[in-house]
């Protein structure tokens, strides 16, 4: 069972990408299907809510990206920065990344969130009286004046990088994650470098003059636990997870209460729904379409299916997230929707490390930005918005979001 897919996972950017309704075809056919990447490598995709939670928990299912290239080098593409930057714990097995994201996990204990509530909310002002500074019937660009920015800001403090450093952090990574196809163009290859020699540069100093953030106390653990290798990656991860999917939440879930005025209408009335809110959106948008590289380390059976021994797995979590099967009425916005058991953080010990991190950058982002402007509006036709895919598959954000604020509401 073969399907051609030559653009699977990476949707070609269409009028309103919406690629939901292609999962759900395919998921009718079968939830378990054998697709050919746009990459050209195979891939055994999974589309069915059951049978992706199987496989995001089976430890025969391996995320052992180096291992994969080591034993067939065909199964995936390196991509950048390259195999040097990808020892973290997204692409390594227990117990390593047992040891990795016990090390990590001390940033994100709950008190340390909720620490950061206060400055989230000062950056989210801040944004925002810079975007509101173009005047009330002005156009402007909510991916890159809040959506991006906002994130990038959060996870600077969390790490410790130098404020004065951010902005130009910030560009490299844009270039590095606006996705491509062929060999990686000259820019991104240059933006990679960048990103490379700085995030050394800053393991280097933290070690010198060590403070309260997660580099420092990840340099901490260099030579104790924790190779050059396993650091850089790790620094490298943690950009790029804290900051983009983020960043695509708050962007595609604007998108989706403007397409739905009547679920705006309910949370600006009720801003206390937020927290369930942003669990429906996150289910409904899919922010992270598909979950990272995955392959079998044997012969696997998933939902019935068997899967040979050294093939790749991508378990799409977008089309699990619209599983009839799980979820009523599961192409409705309903942010009354009390069950928030959706994937779109993953599932098992995998699981989204940084979720509580998102939740609350998601929520003080809406509250503010809806809190002043509950006028917002799209100031271009719905059908003109376009969606990038940086990774070609994991990742499903705006390129842009022209809207116009309105008054602002005291």
């Amino acid at each position: 069972m073969t399907d051609s897919l030559t653009t699977w996972g990476g949707w070609e950017p269409a009028v309103r990408d919406d690629p939901f309704e292609h999962f759900a075809h395919a998921r009718a056919r079968c939830p378990v299907q054998k697709v050919l990447l746009a990459d050209g490598h195979p891939a055994w995709v999974v589309l069915g809510y059951d049978a992706a939670r199987q496989a995001l928990g089976d430890p025969h299912i391996s995320k052992d990206m180096l291992a994969a290239l080591e034993y067939d080098g065909d199964v995936v593409a390196e991509g950048l920065p390259g195999p040097e930057f990808s020892r973290h714990m997204l692409n390594v097995d227990p117990p390593d990344h047992t040891r990795l994201r016990r090390l990590t996990s001390r940033a994100f204990v709950p008190s340390r969130i909720a620490a950061l509530e206060p400055a989230i909310r000062g950056m989210a002002d801040q944004l925002l009286d810079e975007l509101e500074a173009a005047g009330p019937g002005a156009t402007v660009d909510l991916v890159e004046g809040y959506a991006y920015p906002l994130p990038f800001g959060v996870i600077g403090e969390l790490l410790g990088i130098p404020t004065p450093d951010r902005p130009d952090l910030h560009a490299w990574f844009a270039v590095l994650l606006t996705g491509w196809t062929g060999d990686p163009p000259a820019e991104a290859v240059q933006a990679s470098g960048r990103i490379v020699a700085y995030l050394g540069e800053l393991a280097e100093r933290k070690q010198r003059n060590p403070v309260e953030d997660l580099v420092s106390v990840l340099v901490a653990a260099n030579g104790d636990g924790l190779t050059d290798r396993e650091l850089l990656s790790t620094l490298f991860q943690l950009v790029v997870a804290g900051h983009d999917t983020t960043a695509s939440l708050i962007g595609n879930g604007v998108v989706a209460l403007l397409d739905h005025p009547d679920q705006l209408q309910v949370l600006l009335a009720d801003p206390g729904q937020l927290p369930a809110a942003i669990d429906e959106l996150i289910r409904f948008t899919a922010p992270v379409p598909h979950a990272t590289f995955r392959v079998t380390a044997e012969p696997v059976a998933v939902d019935g299916v068997q899967i040979p021994a050294r093939e790749q797995v991508l378990v799409c979590l977008a089309s699990a997230n619209r599983d009839p099967g799980r979820f009523p009425s599961p192409d409705v916005l309903d942010l009354g929707r009390r069950d928030g058991s959706h994937l779109g953080f993953g599932h098992g010990v995998h699981y989204c490390l940084g979720a509580p991190l998102a939740r609350l950058e998601a929520r003080v982002a809406f509250e503010a930005l809806l809190g002043r402007h509950p006028g917002l509006r799209l100031a271009v036709n719905r059908d003109t918005l376009t969606w990038a895919h940086g990774d070609g598959l994991v990742l499903r954000g705006l390129v842009s979001l022209p809207v116009i604020l309105g008054p602002r509401r005291e």
